[in-house]
């Protein structure tokens, strides 16, 4: 018997002396800001926990797309993921809160948004086995086309991407009148290049790194939407990594991550400005079009509240960025 405790006693300070390799999975491509956020990051908490734990990251959804990454993180294949709200709402869909077009328009509007529901989103992850170590302001979305767009009509020419898997999205574009195509995003490339589609709301940075802007060269200069970008682990392997190192991770990971802010800020700008120079246009709307497309998301909020995004999420996003 006495043996027996000793062998468990040596297996477990065995098992508690090994080193913590956390494989992370994200959509960021290789060799972006993005990316190297992530690469700073595990060095640091390597620094932090003297090797103890490790981040390795797949970059670029060689993994999949974000819904991959979610099931793959819930049967253990992987343990961590940087991704948008798109693949956080698949865990909890208050994250669609994130969703609503045209509703954010500036930094402010998002972080008042996320003030008032990030108490709520991180216990409904944990609830759900995941542990948040933070959520915030990615860049902006805008619609990039191979002809140009100016108002909701000429979206609805438009054969554009939207997320394999989100059929709720998928039905809300098709009764609002509009032609989705529903891909991976690591198919959307491939996609404007056979004609599949020919529109993609998508950050700039991105539409860069991913050389999409050479087919759909036409950019409309309207803020779309927020993209947020989260971090979450499962909860089984935040819970491997001693408790003396959490509160180091945690700050590591916030510090990094808004010391990117600003540095996403001007990526944005100057994507913008190197795709220009091979032949990006830029549309820009007046006070007339802009009403058609504030009437339109208007027109459309009646397929999103209680069907994609709870009733009680889409009304305090409005009320908090009602300015």
């Amino acid at each position: 018997m006495r043996r027996t405790v000793t062998i468990i006693l040596f297996l477990l300070s065995f098992a508690l002396s090994r080193d913590i390799v956390v494989k992370m999975a994200t959509l960021a491509p290789e060799g972006t800001d993005w990316h190297g956020m992530l690469i700073e990051m595990g060095q640091e908490w390597k620094d932090a926990t003297k090797g103890k734990v490790k981040l390795r990251i797949y970059p670029g959804g060689v993994l999949g797309d974000e819904r991959d990454m979610v099931r793959k993180m819930r049967i253990g294949q992987i343990h961590a993921a940087g991704m948008t709200a798109e693949g956080l709402s698949e865990i909890v869909s208050e994250f669609s809160g994130y969703f609503i077009p045209l509703v954010y328009q500036s930094s402010e509007d998002v972080q008042a948004v996320t003030d008032a529901l990030l108490p709520d989103l991180e216990s409904k992850l944990e609830e759900n086995g995941f542990k948040l170590l933070y959520l915030g302001e990615l860049t902006w979305v805008y619609w990039f086309s191979a002809e140009p767009i100016k108002i909701p009509a000429d979206l609805k020419k438009r054969k554009f991407f939207t997320w394999a898997g989100d059929f709720k999205w998928e039905q809300v574009w098709k009764k609002a009148g509009y032609n989705p195509i529903p891909l991976a995003t690591t198919d959307i490339l491939s996609g404007l290049q056979t004609g599949l589609i020919n529109t993609i709301p998508m950050p700039p940075i991105y539409a860069l790194a991913q050389q999409s802007f050479g087919i759909a060269n036409h950019m409309l200069n309207l803020k779309w939407g927020v993209l947020m970008a989260g971090i979450v682990v499962d909860i089984k392997t935040w819970n491997r990594i001693p408790k003396k190192y959490h509160d180091d991770l945690i700050n590591i990971t916030h510090s990094i991550q808004d010391k990117y802010m600003d540095s996403n800020r001007k990526a944005e700008e100057q994507a913008i400005e190197a795709m220009k120079q091979y032949g990006l246009t830029i549309h820009k709307i007046n006070n007339s079009e802009m009403e058609l497309w504030q009437s339109e998301v208007d027109r459309v909020s009646k397929y999103l509240r209680g069907n994609i995004i709870p009733e009680s999420i889409y009304d305090t996003v409005i009320r908090l960025t009602d300015n």
